[in-house]
């Protein structure tokens, strides 16, 4: 029996949502910054889009085709709020619901669908929760079928506020219409590529031999553009309620500037190492090898195993200061604090330091934390500095 696979999209999200909470906003071209910055457009609402201001459009040059653009700076915690309230109606129809991003799913809906009266019916009750619970103004695109690939396909097609499904009977025609890189996995260089060597539709990819595509890519990448160009996908669902086997945990953020104030460098690789250890704890693990990425007027990465297991931002963060002297550098931009060798909590030796009482302590933090929002119970040595809002996508470790 195929499977039957929906792959869900919000339609222009971020710009959607805050057009959702301000009203004034509403059927007016629009665009969302980067919460560190304000020269780039990372969401244009709909209105903006017929204009022709795409998403990664500078603002001058937005502004330049619409003077009367409102810009808004980007809220993650708000859209992350958001997407968790759409996985509990996804959780309503199956329990076998992907987060690929935070602006879209995947759902199986094989073994349940028939309790909604069908597919097409079961995509118009989501539709009408996500009005009722979320907002009528935000809408989604919604593809179906039988393999994510073709799902995420067809979700394109009507955008917005559609839904469109891809049968064995419709491909060609769909591949027909479709350019190579709306499937994703091919991008520009790729397609650039693909073009190299005489192919420049899916319909060219579907009737190129294997042969041919190892010859550019390399056996792996030519075995999945092989499978693309013939419409087969046997990638599984991953839940996010069930966990993954996490190998690493890593945070990364771009300063809004060149920041030469060492203090507010430190804060900042404090503030990501408090993130990381906040997801270890949540998924029960501890880590052992801690590890950076620092860029600024020079570029330092360092990763060291250590005897003893961590899962606090503290202990993290006194680790990786003895991995580097930070008077070395003029100034730093980009940040990555990476853990990794991580290990069930249950599995981990006891530290001499361990005690019930700071552990604790620490669970009742996240826990004021969790409810209130990140950020409210802080380390002192944070005192004054700007709260961090790294982007969150892909899974997320636990949602309430």
């Amino acid at each position: 029996m195929d499977r039957i696979i929906l792959h869900i999209d919000f339609d222009s999200f971020f710009a959607s949502v805050e057009q959702q909470l301000n009203p004034l906003l509403r059927g007016k071209p629009m665009g969302v910054t980067a919460a560190n910055g304000r020269t780039c457009i990372i969401a244009s609402s709909r209105e903006a889009k017929k204009m022709g201001i795409k998403t990664g459009a500078r603002t001058y040059e937005a502004l330049r085709i619409c003077p009367k653009l409102s810009l808004v700076s980007a809220d993650f915690v708000k859209y992350l709020e958001i997407s968790k309230k759409f996985l509990r109606i996804c959780q309503n129809f199956s329990p076998e619901v992907e987060l690929f991003s935070i602006d879209e799913v995947f759902v199986d809906i094989t073994l349940t669908n028939h309790l909604f009266g069908g597919s097409y019916e079961m995509i118009k009750m989501i539709k009408k929760e996500i009005r009722e619970k979320i907002g009528e103004y935000i809408t989604v695109s919604v593809g179906i079928s039988h393999n994510k690939l073709l799902a995420k396909l067809a979700s394109g097609i009507n955008k917005p506020d559609g839904m469109f499904e891809i049968t064995k009977n419709n491909l060609e025609g769909v591949y027909s219409k479709s350019k190579l890189t709306d499937v994703c996995g091919i991008g520009e260089r790729i397609k650039l590529r693909l073009n190299k060597i005489g192919i420049y539709t899916l319909l060219q990819l579907r009737d190129a031999s294997l042969p041919l595509l190892i010859s550019e890519f390399g056996s792996a990448e030519a075995e999945f553009l092989h499978l693309v160009g013939l419409g087969i996908s046997s990638d599984s669902l991953n839940s996010f309620t069930k966990s993954p086997d996490v190998k690493s945990v890593g945070r990364n953020y771009c300063l809004p500037k060149n920041e030469y104030d060492k203090k507010i460098v430190l804060q900042n690789i404090y503030e990501l190492c408090e993130e990381v250890c906040i997801k270890l704890r949540r998924l029960n693990k501890k880590a052992r090898t801690a590890g950076f990425y620092f860029g600024g007027n020079i570029n330092l990465h360092r990763r060291k195993t250590f005897d003893k297991y961590f899962d606090t931002g503290k202990e993290m963060f006194d680790l990786l200061t003895n991995l580097f002297d930070i008077n070395n550098f003029k100034y730093v931009r980009q940040i990555r604090i990476v853990a990794s060798s991580l290990e069930d909590v249950l599995n981990t030796p006891l530290s001499l330091f361990d005690s019930p009482r700071k552990n604790k302590l620490t669970l009742t933090i996240d826990r004021i934390n969790e409810k209130f929002g990140d950020h409210t119970i802080r380390n002192g040595f944070l005192l004054y500095s700007d709260k961090l809002t790294t982007v969150p996508n892909g899974y997320t470790a636990r949602l309430p």
